[in-house]
């Protein structure tokens, strides 16, 4: 399978610029999602991971 695959690449001119884009668009993305994580306000980040615990707020409730 990998043998088909791999020589009908061979074949596409500039085939190699695809892996190379794939490991930018990979590599800027975690570094973005790191950079907010890094900049994020921590009364933010304490209020968003109790949103699980909280109980679930309906109108029939007194």
């Amino acid at each position: 399978m990998l043998k088909f695959v791999k020589q009908n690449l061979e074949n596409i001119d500039g085939v190699a610029i695809y892996p190379i884009i794939s490991l930018l668009i990979f590599f800027v993305f975690f570094v973005a999602l790191f950079a907010w994580v890094i900049t994020a306000k921590k009364k933010y980040l304490q209020e968003v991971s109790a949103l699980p615990l909280e109980d679930p707020q309906t109108p029939d409730q007194p």
